[in-house]
């Protein structure tokens, strides 16, 4: 009992997530040769997860009676959002646009204020992301339900 309920709750809810996000990751459909392709960086990121929450609810047994510091929670709540909402428009929007989005809103959360710097990751993240998964790894782009820059630009 002599530690604060914040790192227990937060350790509890990253492995909850972890557990959602390894079942979702492993949900993702073979690639055409029967290999994991796609699946494989959810995964790592869901075990990540799942081993970070078990490292934060063992280390929160060893916590002293110090306040909590609670500064950054909205920090970390702004990325849950941003990554939810990620998530539904990469489905909805496909992959370039949303990384597009999402790249200078994940700088600003992280303190990148500078107009060009938030440009550059607009335009740098999804065109480097898309160089490195799509065209050298070999991994198929998630296309857009609704709307895919991918049709308007030429495929990938």
């Amino acid at each position: 009992m002599g530690s604060s309920p914040a790192p227990q709750a937060v350790g509890l809810a990253l492995v909850l997530l972890g557990i959602g996000a390894t079942a979702t990751s492993l949900s993702i459909p073979l690639d055409q040769y029967g290999r994991w392709g796609a699946r494989i960086f959810p995964l790592a990121g869901s075990l990540s997860l799942l081993l970070l929450g078990g490292i934060e609810l063992l280390s929160a047994r060893n916590i002293s009676k110090e306040p909590t510091d609670t500064r950054h929670l909205p920090a970390i709540f702004a990325l849950l959002a941003l990554a939810i909402g990620y998530v539904w428009a990469i489905a909805h929007f496909g992959y370039l646009l949303s990384t597009g989005v999402a790249a200078p809103i994940a700088m600003w959360i992280f303190g990148v204020r500078h107009p060009v710097g938030l440009l550059i990751a607009a335009l740098l993240c999804p065109a480097l992301y898309h160089l490195i998964f799509f065209k050298l790894l070999g991994v198929f782009p998630p296309l857009g339900l609704w709307f895919d820059l991918l049709d308007v630009i030429g495929g990938y």
